[in-house]
């Protein structure tokens, strides 16, 4: 120790500066400096999964894949969608077979637009909903991840729907593949608490050319198909259960818009509101519960 009357200021230190410190320092600023660049152009981390959610779309952003809660959710009812009493009543028996506990198909409801294909598949999943069944929207530029997303849900307590709305496919399309794959063409066993419903105006999902029918050849009393058919064919067989859906007729059509009349409040019928319906569904060229849906949208509007 010093004497307490010697002036520590009188002591010199031994340590002398290095000529090169001025340099790492200014090197060390450089650096912090561009860590911080490089942290701030990093894409933000992917949201955490809130798995009490009830509905979710799998989103791709900023190089993330995740299930991103959907707050406000399409709350149809089976009550609303006219004239498919047989399509729904086959798809809410496996969709209560799937929620049971029980075996259940993945499901491909194809026809006419507007029928009520989509709003199905919103509708069952809504009547179940309060099971613990979930929805998944996947949109088909994402169905590469299919694979991945079954992957992510195999082992929750809850059962899913993966919904992919207006399926359909070109020559080319990848996830032509990761979808046959997902259904099941993969080594990997199919989850249990997981269904494909999907929906499509095409029957076989793929553009089928007259060429490719000209390949099929006919032996003896048998008919042997070209491999591009097969091939086209093979997807849409995958799913077990197949709902086709049709036009409306006149008088189905006019079901359908006094039905949703109704629900706009609108209980007054007559030759002139059945005439304006009419007319409405002409301009469109075509019948359907989403254009009844609509007519009676305008109409309840404007009355």
């Amino acid at each position: 120790m010093y004497p307490a009357d010697f002036p520590l200021s009188n002591v010199k230190s031994t340590h002398m500066a290095h000529p090169l410190d001025p340099h790492f320092e200014k090197l060390s600023q450089q650096l912090e400096a561009l860590v911080n660049r490089l942290e701030a152009a990093l894409p933000p981390a992917p949201p955490t999964t809130d798995w009490s959610a009830v509905a979710y779309r799998w989103r791709v952003q900023n190089g993330h894949r995740y299930l991103q809660a959907v707050k406000h959710v399409h709350k149809v009812s089976l009550t609303d969608l006219q004239n498919i009493d047989l399509q729904k009543q086959r798809l809410v028996e496996n969709t209560r077979q799937f929620v049971n506990g029980k075996l259940a198909n993945n499901v491909l409801l194809t026809g006419s637009r507007g029928c009520g294909k989509s709003s199905l598949v919103k509708a069952a999943w809504n009547e179940f909903r309060d099971t613990g069944l979930r929805l998944i929207e996947v949109d088909k530029a994402h169905l590469t991840d299919l694979p991945d997303i079954v992957a992510l849900i195999a082992d929750r307590p809850e059962n899913y729907l993966v919904f992919c709305d207006d399926l359909s496919f070109e020559e080319g399309d990848y996830g032509y593949q990761a979808l046959k794959t997902a259904l099941d063409g993969s080594i990997a066993a199919p989850s249990a608490n997981v269904l494909i419903y999907a929906t499509s105006n095409r029957r076989h999902l793929v553009p089928e050319y007259f060429s490719e029918n000209e390949q099929t050849k006919h032996v003896g009393d048998e008919i042997h198909f070209a491999e591009a058919i097969e091939e086209k064919i093979a997807l849409s067989e995958r799913f077990g259960l197949w709902l086709s859906f049709y036009g409306f007729s006149q008088e189905e059509y006019l079901t359908a818009v006094q039905h949703w009349l109704a629900q706009f409040g609108q209980t007054a019928w007559n030759e002139s509101v059945e005439r304006e319906a009419l007319n409405w569904a002409l301009g469109r060229g075509a019948r359907s519960g989403r254009i009844a849906w609509q007519f009676a949208r305008d109409w309840a509007g404007s009355h």
